[in-house]
């Protein structure tokens, strides 16, 4: 039994909910998609919280805070810039910046593990592709990826969590009764998000493999004090706060 999180995006709070959430069911192999910083207020934090996962991949905002963000909106940009400014903070002891560092350096693109494929965008474009569940009408995107994919991937990015099946169809958590067993057949599962879900719902997101079951959980935690933080940020934009009540 694994734990699969991703795009945490220095929500500590969400991400220690989540982590005592995976202790509380004995689940000790966490994998997480990367997106371990950016948006959020506590980037430095959640890498530490991390580190001691089984795989952690590299994220389009954290391979943006070790080189120059591309591709990003203005928000976004200006959330990244400040926050390797907190992973170069001279207030930060020396060893402890540069593991932070070394350890985003050294995070792989995809895994590959008994025909399971990780990854944090997508099988053709691992760090930046978006699959959105409207793509299931994109029979030539999906044809590609499908493709590329031996039988499952397990993939974040887009921050709404849900099944893609072969068959072109996007299956929400709710309408599979949060949880999907896996017969065989190719199929992709986005695990949602952890700090910043956008499918309406505001509780942190992530998936639970027990064998050949898919289960979504949905955790509960203290969204103001996050929120409350990145208003106290002004590098950061309120309404990054402000989404994380909405899940949007």
């Amino acid at each position: 039994m694994k734990a699969i999180i991703s795009d945490i995006h220095g929500n500590m709070e969400a991400l220690q909910a989540v982590l005592a959430d995976i202790k509380e069911q004995g689940i000790r192999e966490v994998y997480c998609l990367g997106d371990v910083v950016g948006y959020g207020p506590n980037p430095r934090e959640c890498i530490d919280l991390v580190m001691d996962s089984k795989l952690v991949l590299l994220g389009n905002h954290d391979q943006g805070a070790m080189f120059d963000p591309d591709g990003f909106n203005q928000s976004a940009e200006r959330a990244i810039f400040w926050t390797r400014g907190q992973l170069e903070s001279p207030s930060e002891p020396r060893p402890s910046r540069e593991k932070r560092w070394e350890f985003l350096s050294e995070r792989p693109r995809s895994h590959r593990e008994n025909g399971h494929l990780f990854v944090h965008g997508s099988a053709r474009n691992p760090l930046n592709e978006y699959v959105f569940p409207e793509d299931v009408y994109n029979q030539r995107k999906m044809e590609r990826i499908f493709a590329l994919v031996d039988r499952y991937c397990f993939q974040g990015h887009t921050h709404v969590p849900g099944i893609f099946t072969e068959t072109m169809q996007f299956l929400s958590p709710e309408e599979v009764d949060f949880a999907h067993k896996l017969d065989g057949r190719k199929t992709l599962c986005n695990v949602g998000s952890v700090g910043q879900p956008r499918d309406g719902n505001w509780r942190a997101c992530y998936v639970v493999l027990d064998n050949d079951v898919i289960k979504f959980r949905r955790v509960e935690y203290d969204w103001q004090k996050t929120r409350d933080k990145i208003y106290e940020i002004p590098d950061l934009d309120n309404f990054l706060g402000d989404r994380l009540g909405e899940g949007r």
